[in-house]
């Protein structure tokens, strides 16, 4: 009852009952602000809304901005390198399921896809039934660059063309990284593309008033990207 806006009551209410969130998750979760980062972005009202409902959802809709990943047990920290993120993901698989959302099932780590010339291995590979897709994710340990947009559409397209078989939808890309430069964002395949999403991550819990914030200037640039403005 703490949860003074009724629709994130009603919506916790309801995870709890079909995902059966145990009262830890359920208060950690509630402290973490999952439903407001799911809603970082606004297209993803409706989908929540809707939740119940057999419509399509898109995968942005699965999405959020920022994950909290406390449970790693990591410090925030420039020296913790992305095998050591990669191999506390591992060991804590449950939590980082949850965290993901629903419908994830893990698939592998350091998944290899080889061409004729090359071999190329991806962090952590997903499957997610609701959305039908694999889902892959590469870890940055640091600031996103073009480089790791570049890479990650290159795993997508070679993965739906090697690993995704008939019924599958396209598959989708996730980089988690520290930070996001918000203009390499801006002018790249990252504005306008339904299968690569760049989201930070958070090693440490913040506080309530610090992801508040940190929603509101996310949901800020949101807006000033739809109406066309350059966001500094």
């Amino acid at each position: 009852m703490r949860v003074e806006n009724p629709l994130a009551r009603e919506y916790y209410l309801k995870e709890v009952a079909d995902q059966t969130w145990s009262v830890r998750v359920l208060d950690r979760n509630i402290h973490s602000l999952y439903y407001e980062r799911l809603l970082a972005s606004q297209n993803k009202k409706s989908a929540l809304e809707n939740e119940s409902k057999l419509e399509k959802q898109s995968p942005a809709d699965f999405i959020k901005d920022p994950y909290v990943l406390e449970f790693l047990q990591l410090p925030e920290d420039p020296m913790v390198s992305e095998a050591e993120m990669e191999t506390a993901i591992i060991s804590k698989l449950q939590k980082f399921l949850l965290e993901l959302g629903k419908g994830f099932s893990f698939v592998g780590r350091q998944v290899r896809i080889s061409t004729e010339t090359s071999h190329f291995y991806i962090d952590l590979v997903f499957y997610n039934y609701l959305l039908k897709c694999f889902v892959l994710i590469d870890l940055k340990a640091e600031k996103l660059t073009h480089q790791d947009i570049g890479q990650m559409d290159m795993y997508i397209r070679l993965y739906d063309d090697l690993k995704r078989i008939e019924g599958d939808n396209p598959t989708i890309g996730i980089i988690l990284c520290t930070n996001k430069d918000e203009t390499i964002a801006r002018y790249s395949v990252l504005k306008d593309s339904e299968q690569i999403f760049a989201s930070k991550y958070r090693l440490i819990l913040p506080s309530e008033e610090e992801l508040q914030e940190e929603l509101i200037r996310e949901k800020r640039i949101f807006l000033k990207e739809r109406a066309g403005e350059y966001v500094a």
